[in-house]
């Protein structure tokens, strides 16, 4: 009885990782650029007792048994397949028209985040310019790794296929800014910042036996050509509403079914006492 309940306990524990990852999913649903997370499960450590081998009954079940301590997340994966693209018209908003490449972003602690989120915005700056920011206020950066900061008066916007954002003015001046664009060759490393709208370098990258080259890559110089991006247009999140309410539903169950086997072994256990 202890160890049915320690088994539902182990497994509860996961069971409500993955209920806080597919509630995220569904609170992203509308989120520009979201990619949907997947817990996946791994059974932990089992005990095998096996048949006697003077017992020669035929059987069409598995030889002994096999008596487990639950299970355990063995990891969160992205799906990384490209979202729908929405055409808004709008000179700030950029959207990748190909998978797995990333903006860069500043984050406050200094550190550099990837997002899919292109929907930015001018922010002033009191000195007669204007920073280049996301929806929540991080700085886009350009290239060469700094904030990309251009003078008032913009009158348009205008981007290349390659990124190279054009910053034009009435009279005719353009000042270019390439944005840092940047391809994850293995984006299940990354760790996930702000509820998966930005991802990072996890900080034990080299105990997981990756170098930072292993994970990532620049697109610029020669893999600048790279590059796909389109103006005027969003990338909707992956997010499919109906799987995630079907998943949701059977972890919900899932959920049950363990809380429901600590209970019983807890009645038992009080009717085994009570006979002693």
């Amino acid at each position: 009885m202890i160890r049915t309940m320690n088994t539902a306990a182990n497994t509860l524990g996961q069971l409500q990782v993955q209920l806080d990852t597919i509630s995220n999913n569904i609170a992203n649903s509308t989120t520009v650029g979201y990619k949907a997370k997947q817990a996946n499960f791994q059974e932990l450590l089992y005990q095998q007792f096996n048949n006697d081998k003077q017992d020669a009954t035929l059987r069409q079940s598995p030889v002994g048994i096999r008596y487990g301590v639950g299970a355990h997340i063995s990891q969160i994966q992205s799906n990384e397949n490209q979202g729908s693209l929405q055409i808004t018209g709008r000179n700030l908003d950029f959207a990748f028209t190909q998978a797995n490449q990333y903006f860069n972003v500043a984050m406050q602690d200094g550190s550099t985040a990837y997002t899919r989120q292109g929907n930015f915005y001018m922010s002033p700056q009191g000195d007669g310019t204007n920073l280049l920011v996301t929806g929540d206020g991080h700085p886009v950066l350009s290239a060469n790794g700094t904030s990309i900061i251009f003078p008032d008066g913009v009158s348009q916007f205008s981007m290349s296929e390659a990124g190279t954002l054009n910053v034009n003015y009435p009279d005719g001046q353009v000042i270019q800014f390439d944005l840092a664009v940047t391809r994850i060759t293995k984006p299940q490393v990354m760790e996930h910042l702000d509820n998966g709208a930005y991802i990072s370098l996890p900080n034990n990258l080299q105990e997981l036996g990756y170098a930072e080259g292993d994970v990532l890559t620049q697109l610029q110089g020669l893999n600048r050509n790279e590059v796909s991006m389109q103006i005027g247009t969003l990338e909707s999140s992956n997010v499919d509403l109906s799987k995630e309410m079907t998943n949701l539903i059977a972890a919900q169950r899932s959920y049950q079914f363990n809380s429901r086997a600590i209970t019983i072994a807890d009645q038992m256990l009080g009717l085994i006492n009570g006979i002693r």
